[in-house]
């Protein structure tokens, strides 16, 4: 039987999705946490391999079992056995050419700021803290060049092992609820760093430190170098993911 789930995690005390060497995944502590319900070891694939500190409102895993609990109580059986920062929403079996990543059509992420003069105490993991006024007219004049198919080598951090950098983003919006902005980006996938390295160069377009035009020409250049900073890995949520 395969079975779709839908996870919930804060990634603060993560090293992210995958499986890892050098610290404990949140894959791995749902192979644990199933494990521990069923008694059977299964591999659970994600749609996305969120990095280090970074979060998810709905990522969508599968895995395949023998087991005889029904997929529908799947997730209960799971949550027993989960730390308290991981959930499974929801579980429910799903046909068999089912696979979470390579059936996936499109992810919707969100990078949220917390624009104040002091750091937030309730936020503290789940958004970058930044001070200073950022121009949000400029940044939004700024996302307009993301959207669309493009070449985002720019965008990518050193380290991916992907040949093709060509995506899609359908849309990015920033919106402005003081003291959070948040930006909401959807496309058809992303490559590694992307929505870090867009959030920071957006970031230092809205500090003046760039003007909007220049997102243009950063993509135009296909050149990491010439983009801004990656934003730090806790203002990042994967919202949704897509499917036929």
């Amino acid at each position: 039987m395969r079975v779709k789930l839908i996870v919930e995690y804060d990634g603060t005390n993560y090293a992210g999705w995958q499986r890892q060497t050098n610290g404990f995944s949140v894959q791995e502590a749902l192979e644990r946490a199933f494990e521990n319900a069923s008694g059977e070891h299964i591999v659970i694939h994600g749609a996305g391999r969120t990095d280090a500190g970074v979060h998810a409102m709905a990522q969508v895993a599968h895995l395949n079992t023998q087991c005889s609990i029904p997929a529908e109580k799947i997730c209960f059986a799971m949550n027993m056995y989960l730390p308290a920062d991981i959930r499974v929403r929801n579980s429910e079996k799903a046909d068999d050419g089912f696979h979470a990543r390579f059936c996936a059509k499109g992810k919707h992420y969100r990078y949220t700021i917390y624009n104040a003069m002091h750091a937030p105490a309730i936020h503290r993991n789940t958004a970058a803290h930044l001070r200073g006024a950022l121009d949000i007219n400029a940044m939004r004049e700024a996302a307009e060049y993301v959207v669309g198919t493009h070449d985002f080598a720019c965008f990518c951090a050193s380290g991916s092992e992907v040949k093709d950098t060509v995506r899609t983003v359908y849309s990015l919006d920033i919106i402005q609820d003081e003291p959070f902005i948040q930006l909401d980006i959807k496309g058809s996938g992303f490559l590694y760093h992307m929505v870090r390295i867009i959030a920071g160069t957006l970031i230092e377009i809205g500090q003046k430190k760039r003007p909007p035009l220049s997102m243009k020409d950063i993509i135009a250049s296909k050149n990491r170098e010439r983009a801004g900073v990656t934003a730090p890995a806790k203002g990042l949520m994967m919202v949704a993911v897509y499917y036929d």
